[in-house]
């Protein structure tokens, strides 16, 4: 019997009589200990299951925003004081959308005009005034006049021989805080 494989003494153990006065002696198996799968199984699962908590937090966060936010657009014509500051003379309005999103009210109009892009940018930059931030991004000039208590406005102007039969186009952002109404 002391050949039979994983019947050996435990070390300590004084071996095993072979007289036949004695009947053999069957031990117990070796114990063994957590493999180093198991433990990795755990860790993935537990990574798993906090990814699909986060997910599941990350969803509701967009539904709660996207339920609250309120976007409508039309072809209404704007005025100067809905998209504070004044519009390019002879501008045509092609669209406009109104969204309310976290605390936010935000106008955005295109319009389009034939006169040159330069035309346009120094209408802009004299009726913004000094205190403009302009942006240059390949073909597209931006302005942004912050006027305090949250408010905002940023023209964009661009021009592009592929689009809108080579008119410039102008887009108009108005952003105010919802407390705040727009002028």
């Amino acid at each position: 019997m002391t050949n039979i494989p994983g019947n050996q003494p435990p070390l300590g153990y004084p071996s095993q009589p072979t007289t036949p006065p004695y009947p053999p002696v069957i031990y117990p198996p070796p114990k063994k200990g957590p493999s180093a799968l198991k433990i990795v199984l755990i860790v993935v699962g537990i990574f798993f299951g906090l990814g699909l908590i986060g997910l599941g937090i990350l969803g509701y966060g967009i539904y709660t925003v996207a339920k609250s936010a309120n976007i409508t657009t039309n072809a209404q014509p704007l005025t100067e004081s809905d998209l504070g500051v004044a519009i390019y003379p002879g501008a045509e309005q092609k669209a406009n959308a109104r969204m309310t999103i976290a605390g936010k009210d935000t106008l955005t109009a295109t319009f389009l005009t034939s006169d040159s892009k330069a035309q346009v940018i120094a209408f802009y930059r004299d009726k913004l005034g000094p205190a403009t931030e302009d942006q240059t991004t390949g073909n597209v000039e931006g302005f942004t006049l912050y006027k305090g208590a949250g408010e905002s406005v940023v023209v964009t102007v661009s021009q592009s021989a592929n689009r809108d039969e080579g008119k410039t186009q102008i887009v108009i952002v108005h952003s105010t805080n919802t407390a705040t109404p727009s002028k």
